[in-house]
């Protein structure tokens, strides 16, 4: 499901005290996820699978909003998936596609592995995203804005678009600008 460019997609995070709710179109939900802080993320030694991808929103937030880049959602089951594993392989491990993103977006891993363990708060804040954003398989990725309230500190994401499994980087990279340009 492609969800046209700047509908606003449910994201549901809190973030410390302050409850966010953001409702869809289609559905509303009142799920809450628990986005870390910087500080508890230098506590947590986790980080994401490949080098260069973030694991926390609003850390991919706040990058995105100095950049003016979009960001680059990776929902992916790392340890268990084989078309997440080939994606890896086949487009992120690339130099090619790593200069592009390091240029274009920026990268956000939202994980759901099963056989290593990740922060409760990470897991948390992925489960939300993974039912805002409606993803049923892997690996699924989304390409968004986000703005956020700074009164209710609630975010508005506006969804560019989605994609799932490219062989190459060529094709990755050229699906994902069509999606940026519109």
């Amino acid at each position: 499901m492609i969800i046209k460019s700047w509908i606003y997609v449910p994201v549901l995070i809190l973030f410390s005290a302050s409850l966010v709710t953001c409702q869809n179109n289609q559905v509303q939900n009142s799920d809450v996820v628990n986005t870390p802080t910087t500080e508890k993320l230098q506590e947590n030694v986790y980080k994401a699978e490949n080098e260069g991808w973030l694991v926390n929103v609003e850390e991919a937030y706040q990058i995105s909003q100095k950049t003016g880049r979009p960001i680059l959602a990776n929902f992916t089951g790392s340890d268990w998936c084989g078309w997440c594993k080939r994606l890896t392989a086949s487009v992120f491990i690339k130099d090619e596609f790593k200069k592009w993103a390091a240029e274009n977006v920026v990268l956000l891993e939202l994980d759901f592995p099963r056989k290593k363990t990740i922060p409760a708060e990470i897991q948390q804040q992925n489960a939300g995203m993974q039912q805002a954003f409606q993803v049923r398989g892997y690996p699924t990725i989304w390409v968004f804005n986000l703005d956020k309230d700074a009164a209710t500190n609630q975010f508005q994401v506006k969804a560019l678009g989605s994609t799932g499994y490219k062989a190459t980087p060529e094709e990755f990279i050229a699906d994902v600008n069509n999606m940026i340009k519109k």
